[in-house]
């Protein structure tokens, strides 16, 4: 049977499963699969740095053309070896940084499409603009975009899509592969490998732009498509899914017949690298029970901000069950390095210092100094960084020192205090929402802010600090900020809850929350699964002299939060149930040039989406005369007014004890 349609529903799959069989390939098989996820536009390298033995070392990570780099060495090898091989992407190629600002999604077309990859997952923030731009990218890429979840038939813009599709089928003969397009006639002699596609099924919760477009439970779908695929013969099955390495091991566990999960979505770099001074975030091929008792499935995931490449080499016996999986991630260096994070040419290596560490990288297995593909370099070069340079703007302050940006306290080596980052972010957007310009539009003095930490996208790196850095980067959604008078109990208990969402290993942090002038403790009692909020304080004074009272849960406070969140997005659900019936939130945007109010009535839940109803009309951010990036601007006007040298704050927003 050929699949004309980009998917195809359960009901359809589950019709289909009585066709003919036909069987697999006697002889066992292994595979090389190199794959990335949540790359997230970082066309250029991140600013990073690690440990060589007790120095510490100054350098830049990844990069596209590096990764091409890497892709390009992993398949020649294999094709050397005359190896069967797949380069995967675990999703969210889209948003991160002033590139995507500024092309929506079609450097990434262009980018991508000339990395040599055979899929990629539907990933959140690739409904991040409008399903038109979205099936733009989906036709201009030339790999499939997978979601067997998904039905997107009834969908406008991307019911036609033919590239978007549940699963993809290859033939194997040695290196040599040939995509299946006709089930009912599948090659004989050949070894057969099906990747299908998973996303989120809560995506309407998540992502703004959905459409149409149905998502469905996550373990229904996957053994539906797993029982589809082995009904047609087809027994090396892979996942390629944007869903979370928790939701991974959770769907290994409840799903028979996956082979290998490929994931994305929780930026997970699995493996040790506590060698570098980097973290430890879980075990890299982790071989997990399938609830029959019998077969495994092995999963992986490669970090984020195309830093890092996984590569791993699994084996299949004849009926299609893992015999091994093993492989790592490996990070990619440049070679140039320095003392500082100012990088100021002064402190640079000099050349027998760098000789030594590039000795020590010569011997450590997950991190190699990797040339950037010139043609790459160049295309980005001269094609697009230009435009992007230009849209930076002017300086507003000076990082002295990298202040690093973690979701969840605890995460790659932080303490347990996470994020020096957010703290900032939401402090910068409670003294906007206090500016007398502002007050005077909402009617309201604001108490404290809240900011999910998946809002906020980069460090602050040292060096000169710019308007982009923050619009551009930072904060690049163009999210409007938001003033909701909400109850003290109802901040509790979305703190608590949120936390608590986050407890588990390879879980999506991106939901864990920060205050501006206010603070919590959270206990965790039972390891990565429960906790308890120990108290929750607001600050009345300043930061220089902070003064700590404790919420009441039955006063009123006026809260800055950006729209996303203050509708209950991403797991924020106790701020929708608030504002179900009736709210006195106020959404800010620039209509003309002027700073505008927008009342809100009431938040409607509808199909998992929730939808905010005005008193009169909301902002149009699609308008010309319309800007809706409030979150960064406030972020802008509060690091150019009061931190000419921006430094973390003086005291801690967050603390979170974990237990033993």
């Amino acid at each position: 049977m050929t699949f004309s349609k980009p998917l195809i529903s359960l009901s359809v799959l589950l019709a289909l499963a009585g066709c003919q069989t036909q069987s697999p390939s006697d002889a066992p098989f292994s595979l090389t699969v190199a794959h990335i996820n949540d790359t997230h536009s970082n066309f250029d390298p991140v600013k990073s740095s690690f440990m060589a033995n007790e120095l510490r070392v100054y350098n830049e990570f990844g990069g596209y053309p590096r990764l091409q780099t890497m892709a390009e060495q992993y398949r020649q090898a294999a094709a050397s070896d005359n190896q069967s091989f797949l380069f995967l992407h675990g999703g969210d190629a889209w948003q991160g940084s002033g590139y995507f600002k500024l092309n929506e999604g079609m450097m990434n077309a262009d980018l991508l499409s000339r990395m040599g990859l055979d899929a990629m997952a539907l990933g959140n923030h690739e409904f991040d603009l409008s399903n038109d731009k979205l099936n733009r990218f989906i036709g201009e890429v030339n790999f499939p975009v997978l979601a067997a979840n998904v039905d997107a038939s009834q969908d406008p813009d991307l019911g036609d899509q033919t590239n978007l599709k549940p699963f993809v089928v290859f033939a194997y003969d040695g290196y040599k592969k040939t995509p299946v397009t006709d089930l009912d006639k599948l090659p004989t002699n050949s070894n057969l490998v099906a990747v299908f596609g998973l996303a989120l099924d809560d995506m309407p919760n998540l992502a703004p732009n959905t459409g149409k477009v149905e998502f469905h439970d996550l373990v229904t779908s996957a053994q539906a498509t797993v029982d589809f695929l082995h009904e047609k013969g087809i027994r090396n099955i892979i996942a390629l899914t944007h869903i979370g390495n928790a939701v991974d091991l959770d769907v290994a566990a409840k799903v028979n017949g996956i082979d290998l999960i490929v994931g994305g979505h929780s930026h997970t770099l699995l493996g040790d690298f506590t060698n570098i001074g980097h973290d430890h975030s879980g075990t890299y091929a982790q071989m997990v029970n399938n609830p029959n008792g019998q077969s495994k499935t092995c999963v992986v995931q490669a970090g984020q901000y195309a830093q890092a490449i996984g590569q791993l080499s699994v084996s299949f016996d004849r009926n299609g069950n893992v015999i091994s999986c093993k492989g790592q991630n490996t990070l990619l260096s440049n070679d140039t390095y320095f003392h500082s994070p100012l990088r100021e040419t002064t402190s640079q290596f000099s050349a027998t210092e760098a000789d030594t560490v590039k000795t020590f990288i010569a011997g450590e297995d997950n991190l190699v100094i990797a040339a950037e593909a010139v043609a790459m370099r160049q295309l980005i070069d001269s094609k697009y960084k230009p435009a992007v340079e230009q849209a930076y703007g002017k300086v507003i302050s000076r990082v002295p020192e990298e202040i690093k940006h973690e979701r969840r306290p605890g995460d790659k080596g932080t303490d347990k205090h996470g994020s020096d980052v957010a703290p900032l972010i939401a402090e910068g957007q409670y003294y906007w929402a206090n500016l007398p310009a502002v007050q005077a539009v909402t009617g309201m003095k604001v108490d404290f802010a809240l900011i999910g930490a998946g809002g906020i996208r980069t460090n602050f790196d040292a060096g000169e600090y710019r308007e982009g850095n923050v619009s551009l980067e930072m904060l690049p959604f163009s999210n409007f900020m938001s003033v909701v008078p909400i109850k003290g109990k109802d901040v509790v208990t979305l703190i608590e809850g949120a936390v608590t969402a986050t407890l588990p290993e390879g879980s999506h942090a991106g939901k864990f929350p920060y205050g501006g002038h206010l603070r919590y403790h959270f206990t965790e009692t039972v390891p990565h699964k429960a906790g308890r909020v120990d108290y929750v304080e607001v600050m009345t004074g300043t930061e220089d002299q902070p003064i700590w009272q404790a919420i009441n849960p039955d006063q009123t406070y006026n809260v800055a939060i950006n729209n996303y969140n203050a509708s209950g997005n991403d797991g924020w659900t106790p701020l929708f149930t608030a504002q179900q019936h009736q709210s006195g939130r106020v959404d800010l945007a620039y209509v003309d040039g002027k700073l505008t109010g927008f009342k809100v009535q009431r938040i409607e839940a509808v199909n998992g989406k929730y939808n905010v109803h005005y008193a009169t009309q909301g902002p149009d951010c699609k308008a010309a005369n319309t800007r809706c990036n409030t979150d960064a601007q406030a972020v802008i006007d509060y690091i150019a007014d009061k931190k000419p040298v921006l430094t973390p704050l003086s005291y801690e927003v967050v603390t979170l004890n974990r237990a033993l």
